[in-house]
């Protein structure tokens, strides 16, 4: 009977074990695309970015960097971001790294407040199916800065939506920041990202598709616009 007992508690123990593990999702991707714009800003040309993360329950911790393919001046970026999501609703703190800014050696372990390359953001949004809302605030590195000189505390909030149309999958985003910083180049409230992108899944095989994407973007602040193309190499 004791072995019995013994052998039931193994049983359980090991069927709890395997559950944790299916509840554990990891991410390994990388993206190619013709040129690099984030928030409405050009910050390269072709660019290599892969991604790197695991889920638990809603946290997540993941890596993402991008690194340029035709010119040794783009914008090299390494990024850790911790989240949490439950329901619709999500938070998380992001650490930007760039090659470029206040560090002259671009060193990736040097954090003072006066002298780093890093840029630690928060944001906070929530998901309404239809539509989502997110607001990003720089808190701490090497942030811009205002008007008078102080520093700005950049931030960008941006409503973004989804939708289907002719077998892709398809988001508007419209991106705005609220006051002035160097950060964004902008010296008040403005408009900097307007986009419309499209995906669609090519498929190879039976068992293994590529998503290619195509994206029109517009920063009415910078009076500049982008086409984009790229496509998602996954497992």
């Amino acid at each position: 009977m004791k072995k019995i007992f013994v052998l039931g508690l193994i049983a359980l123990f090991g069927a709890s074990a395997i559950k944790a593990q299916d509840e554990v999702e990891a991410t390994i991707s990388a993206d190619v695309v013709n040129q690099y714009v984030w928030r409405g800003q050009e910050l390269g040309n072709s660019a290599f970015q892969p991604t790197l993360g695991i889920a638990y329950k809603g946290l997540s911790l993941s890596a993402w960097g991008s690194t340029g393919l035709t010119e040794a001046a783009d914008t090299k970026e390494f990024d850790l971001t911790l989240s949490y999501t439950i329901g619709g609703f999500n938070i998380g703190v992001t650490d930007y790294w760039f090659n470029a800014g206040l560090d002259p050696q671009n060193r990736y372990f040097k954090y003072d407040a006066h002298s780093t390359n890093h840029v630690f953001e928060a944001n906070i949004g929530y998901d309404f199916g239809v539509a989502s809302v997110q607001w990003y605030t720089n808190f701490a590195g090497n942030d811009g800065v205002n008007k008078d000189g102080d520093r700005a505390y950049s931030s960008y909030f941006e409503v973004s939506a989804p939708f289907k149309l002719a077998s892709c999958d398809w988001t508007a985003t419209a991106g705005a920041v609220p006051y002035a910083t160097d950060f964004y180049g902008t010296n008040g409230f403005a408009v900097v990202n307007l986009a419309l992108r499209a995906t669609k899944d090519i498929k190879v095989t039976d068992s293994f598709s590529i998503p290619v994407f195509a994206e029109v973007m517009g920063n009415p602040c910078s009076q500049k616009a982008f086409l984009s193309f790229g496509f998602t190499l996954r497992p």
